[in-house]
């Protein structure tokens, strides 16, 4: 399953590894059969690279940030960069997008037309050659309009191009961005880490945003990424309005990885069979004493059973 969405074949064979051992040494808890185990240790080594917590982000208003946005030519990074500024503007910042891609025609035509539906404000300077001066004149011309965010939408650009590449290193160390986020295509697969690899040499990665999961694609590259750079998923893109960009959730991620829709459900109910009755209660019971609280919790976990045909 892993390898059909598009995990790098690599890291599906040391996570295969791992879930095996586990799933031999670890005592199976009671009512969970063998199955619901293996996903459950599956997810929780998945979860050693994408974290087990939702993604947050901490930007306050006042707190002059930079976000400095990288990728592959035709992830969909121009649109992303829009993303993330709507998104931040919606939670109270102010937000401006600096257009520091000299390399693609239109490329500020198009961020200032993306942007100004979404009421955000562009800078550019149209055909200037220099992206590093670019980038130092935008975030000088949002600070002096007091921004709270200023998102820095560059070239896209490929490993192999050392031009392009050695351009993004020196506008990284011309604006000393907060942080860098790769762009990563959610259809991509196999190269996924390789890109992310050669991104990273060049240049710290931050967080991955991974977009066009609005697709049939699974995001398996988004796994590879972040093995490949150290950092976690933050945002996904999940249309082509402004508006569908949400924040990483690894459940949800790794239930689509796995062709399962409700991987909560099955976590959840792993977690209480793990939940040990202390050494008193089952003393109380073998003792034969009974009170009407034991009774309503008792109750409570016929009750998270589910129907008693599911039981039985």
């Amino acid at each position: 399953t892993l390898l059909q969405a598009d995990v790098n074949v690599e890291l599906v064979l040391q996570l295969s590894k791992a879930v095996e051992e586990r799933s031999i040494k670890e005592k199976l808890p009671p009512g969970i059969n063998r199955r619901e185990h293996v996903v459950k240790v599956l997810y929780e080594e998945m979860a050693k690279f994408v974290g087990q917590d939702p993604a947050k982000v901490e930007i306050q208003p006042g707190a002059f940030r930079k976000i400095m946005l990288v990728g592959i030519q035709g992830t969909g990074k121009t649109t992303s960069s829009v993303k993330l500024a709507r998104f931040f503007s919606k939670r109270g910042l102010r937000v401006g997008i600096v257009c520091a891609d000299t390399y693609r025609p239109g490329a500020y035509d198009q961020l200032l037309q993306l942007a100004t539906k979404a009421e955000i404000p562009v800078y550019g300077e149209p055909g200037k050659k220099k992206p590093e001066d670019i980038a130092k004149h935008g975030l000088e011309h949002f600070k002096k309009e007091k921004s709270d965010l200023v998102i820095i939408d560059t070239a896209g650009r490929h490993r192999n191009e050392k031009d392009l590449m050695d351009e993004m290193k020196r506008i990284a160390s011309a604006v000393q961005p907060d942080e860098i986020v790769l762009a990563i295509d959610a259809t991509i697969g196999q190269q996924a880490i390789h890109q992310a690899r050669a991104f990273h040499e060049a240049t710290p990665i931050g967080s991955v945003l991974l977009t066009k999961m609005d697709g049939s694609a699974k995001g398996g590259g988004a796994l590879s990424a972040v093995v490949a750079t150290g950092s976690k998923v933050k945002f996904i893109g999940s249309g082509e309005r402004v508006e569908d960009l949400e924040l990483f959730v690894p459940t949800d991620f790794a239930g689509r990885l796995l062709g399962m829709g409700d991987l909560n459900a099955l976590l959840e109910k792993v977690k209480e069979a793990e939940v040990k009755v202390p050494e008193a209660k089952v003393r109380q019971f073998m003792e034969g004493r009974f009170s009407l609280k034991d009774m309503f919790d008792q109750m409570e976990n016929l009750r998270k059973m589910g129907p008693l045909r599911k039981v039985l």
